[in-house]
């Protein structure tokens, strides 16, 4: 029964932390304003984390991922990590707040609707903190916009890409 369970963490282990790599990888190929481009990709792998992994699976998994980006980024380390870690805990408190895990399986349209929310209030508050309270960039209102709808948009397609994943039978995978 012991080595059962020890198995089981180790699991979760080692998804967390190729999870974490696959948040890592666009980070690795493009620089710092572009990869925000594939944020749907990063939505996609932290719900996987959320819906896989059980309890806080999106948090530890965004951990890993800011980890490792600040090897690549040591100039935004602190933010990095700060913003990594907030995104993977908000997908994780909305899917518990909206209810998407339920006794009868994944409320798919609940994941999208957690997945872009949390995106848009990301990427609003990391560009108000990198504008308004350290001012690295300057004040502009078409980046506002576009940040908007690109986080609302990424969110959106991030979420039902992983319903996409779920359906075709993931979901069996599901921590319950």
């Amino acid at each position: 029964m012991q080595m059962t369970i020890q198995k089981h963490k180790t699991r979760k282990v080692v998804l967390m932390t190729l999870l974490g790599v696959l948040v890592f990888i666009p980070k690795l190929m493009l620089p710092t304003p572009l990869d925000k481009i594939l944020i749907i990709a990063q939505t996609l792998v932290l719900s996987l984390a959320s819906v896989l992994i059980g309890k806080l699976g999106a948090t530890y998994t965004a951990f890993i991922g800011g980890l490792l980006t600040t090897i690549i980024r040591p100039a935004f380390f602190p933010l990095t990590l700060l913003f990594a870690v907030i995104y993977g805990l908000m997908i994780d408190v909305f899917f518990i707040f909206l209810g998407v895990r339920s006794s009868l399986g994944i409320r798919y349209r609940r994941l999208v609707l957690s997945t872009t929310i949390c995106t848009a209030l990301v990427g609003l508050s990391s560009y108000y903190f990198t504008v308004y309270v350290m001012g690295i960039l300057p004040r502009n209102i078409v980046m506002e916009f576009i940040i908007m709808v690109a986080g609302v948009l990424g969110g959106a397609a991030g979420g039902w890409l992983t319903t996409i994943l779920l359906r075709k039978g993931l979901e069996r995978f599901a921590e319950t």
